[in-house]
């Protein structure tokens, strides 16, 4: 009974040291985004504490099985179950120190935990690989392997212990599984309390990586896999009737006047949308940003109007597809765009300026694999659709996600000189996205932890420049608007907190021989997002844009002013009234202003926003 006893004890002790490691390695990898002069040794070192709650519910979980094996030793005697359990440790142990190195490879663009959603890009391993910088993809492997090595070495050599049935007293045996099967089960469960533990019983800190840090890598997981796998039927957001959600998600779009203010000098100009890879608003000086990241897209705004009030809707790529083209905001758990079987329903930009006898056409420097999006863009029905593997090598320069910005900017210019208007061309920069091996010196000596990230924008500022001085010089350029929006926001120097408003902002600005002279230089202030460019759009052109109803005409002087963005567990909602960052997963508020907000009509607003939205991709 003793030597049982001891074995359950050892068999913990070596989980929670196992945990506690892969803690620390992905702490020590991430240092200098905890800022240790900001938050303090202690509270860093408090993430181990926090943890041990979660830490112990998950050793539990995974002692299971070898309580069984237990069982069976008990009654049989061999030796054969100590050696399936030497086996099941080392799977497990190999297991988790994988689920540890994904977090680890993702955190730094995702700034969440790993979950179903991120196992989804993992199907595209040489997208990952693409996506890492070489370092992180070294010291990631060796982190697999010595981590899993060493782990498996000190169990078979400090922790396992050879049980043998006993002959005299063999009740003994029966009498300790029955006394420890119990604690295994409250240990589940984390204790006596009434609802079982989950991830919000380690949140301790401001500081969202601590809590991340703190929270289980398994039980994260199986967690994510339990819930969104029920998620993908049923509405996990489902705050109120779905009647009342509906009609205060149609108050919220009431718009008292059908106006626009006509910013154009024509209603069918050629139009070229630059969708910026992961630009967020600290780039650019006028929207708060420090001088001299973007100067070219400075030098612009003298011939543009700057749209300076505009937030994300999501923070990935592929959501960023479905708002431009599509007017759907981004949702969390999963991305319309990535579902074939959904993104069918969705209303397409590109399908109706097709009838209006536009040439279309999209442009990629990398793979359309990236992000799963390559299903999504032919959807749409693009007359003519230009990725990586379309270039030829002629004096091109590839990084590791594919051709750099200032070459297929070039090849963009050269293709329109050709083409009939009128047209509608986008291209999707790379150059900004990591690893940041865009060809170019580094130019910024400041930035500390996102040095190479503004460097690598200040490229891609560049290559802007240069095209649209190549631009003016084309006959079409007088016929033509230019777009250019971010994707999506991405982490600044300024270290923003990633669920506030200012981690997601986002510029756009219109420009070009299209736009109306006396709008050069000016400013619009209206909240807007990517989801609003359709409805935009369209009504600069005379076109009716009903079918986008998520879409705002932001242009339109009564339309409502609200700003959203999807998490992955809730959603920022800002309005005149109030405005609040809420995390689903844990029923909290990050920040609220006011802040008594629950049950407010702030509150009822923003929740049915999400819960009608993530329904109807349901229903699609």
């Amino acid at each position: 009974m003793k030597k049982i006893l001891l074995f359950i004890l050892r068999q913990f002790l070596f989980w929670m040291l196992l945990f506690a490691s892969a803690r620390l390695v992905f702490m020590l990898f991430y240092l200098p985004m905890l800022n240790l002069q900001e938050v303090g040794f202690g509270e860093a070192l408090a993430t181990f504490f926090h943890a041990l709650k979660l830490d112990f519910a998950t050793a539990s979980y995974f002692m299971i099985f070898p309580f069984l094996l237990i069982i069976i030793q008990s009654i049989i005697g061999t030796k054969v179950p100590g050696i399936i359990n030497k086996i099941y440790t080392a799977i497990m142990v190999l297991l988790y120190t994988l689920i540890s190195a994904g977090e680890m490879g993702l955190y730094k663009e995702w700034k969440i935990k790993l979950n179903v959603k991120a196992l989804n890009y993992l199907e595209n391993p040489s997208e990952v690989y693409n996506s890492a910088e070489g370092s992180s993809i070294i010291a990631v492997s060796l982190f697999v392997v010595l981590f899993a090595v060493a782990a498996i070495w000190l169990y078979h050599r400090f922790f396992y212990l050879s049980l043998q049935r006993s002959k005299k007293y063999p009740w003994l045996n029966t009498l300790a599984v029955v006394v420890i099967f119990p604690f295994l089960i409250i240990g589940m469960r984390g204790g006596f309390q009434q609802i079982p533990i989950n991830q919000s019983e380690v949140y301790f800190s401001k500081k969202l990586i601590l809590n991340h840090a703190a929270t289980n890598n398994a039980f994260n997981l199986m967690i994510s896999y339990i819930e969104n796998r029920e998620n993908l039927k049923s509405n996990p957001f489902s705050y109120y009737p779905q009647d009342e959600a509906i009609k205060t998600v149609e108050e919220i779009y009431d718009t008292p006047g059908d106006s626009t203010v006509h910013v154009l000098n024509q209603t069918r100009p050629n139009i070229v949308l630059l969708l910026m890879e992961s630009w967020s608003s600290d780039l650019i000086e006028s929207l708060g940003g420090k001088a001299g990241i973007t100067p070219r897209f400075h030098a612009l705004e003298k011939e543009g109007l700057l749209f300076d009030n505009v937030l994300s809707t999501g923070s990935r790529s592929e959501q960023a597809m479905a708002s431009v083209f599509a007017g759907f905001p981004a949702h969390p758990v999963s991305s319309i765009t990535v579902q074939p079987d959904k993104h069918v329903g969705l209303p397409s930009l590109i399908q109706i300026l097709n009838t209006m006898d536009y040439q279309t056409s999209f442009y990629f420097g990398g793979q359309l694999i990236y992000g799963n999006i390559r299903s999504y863009i032919y959807y749409n029905g693009f007359d003519r659709i230009i990725e990586g593997m379309d270039f030829k090598d002629d004096g091109i320069i590839r990084g590791k996600l594919g051709v750099h910005d200032e070459f297929t900017m070039d090849r963009l210019y050269k293709d329109l000189n050709q083409e009939r208007e009128p047209f509608f061309a986008t291209l999707f920069t790379l150059s900004s996205h990591s690893p940041y091996d865009q060809p170019m010196e580094d130019v910024l000596d400041w930035g500390k932890n996102e040095n190479r990230y503004i460097n690598s924008a200040y490229y891609a500022d560049r290559s802007l420049g240069e095209f649209m001085d190549k631009a003016k010089t084309g006959a079409w350029y007088q016929n033509t608007l230019f777009i250019v929006v971010a994707d999506h926001s991405h982490n600044s120097y300024r270290n923003w907190p990633y669920h506030t408003e200012e981690y997601h902002s986002v510029p756009m600005l219109w420009l070009g021989g299209a736009l109306d002279s006396i709008w050069q230089g000016e400013r619009w202030s209206r909240p807007a997002s990517q989801m609003d460019l359709p409805a935009t759009l369209l009504a600069q052109m005379d076109v009716p844009n009903h079918d986008f109803h998520w879409s705002r005409n932001v242009l339109n002087p009564y339309s409502p002013n609200f700003k959203y963005f999807g998490f992955d567990n809730g959603l920022i909602w800002i309005e005149d009234e109030g405005r609040f960052s809420y995390d689903a997963d844990n029923n909290r508020y990050f920040w609220s202003a006011p802040s008594a907000l629950p049950d407010s009509a702030i509150e009822r607003r923003g929740k049915s926003f999400l819960q009608v939205l993530y329904q109807e991709y349901l229903d699609y």
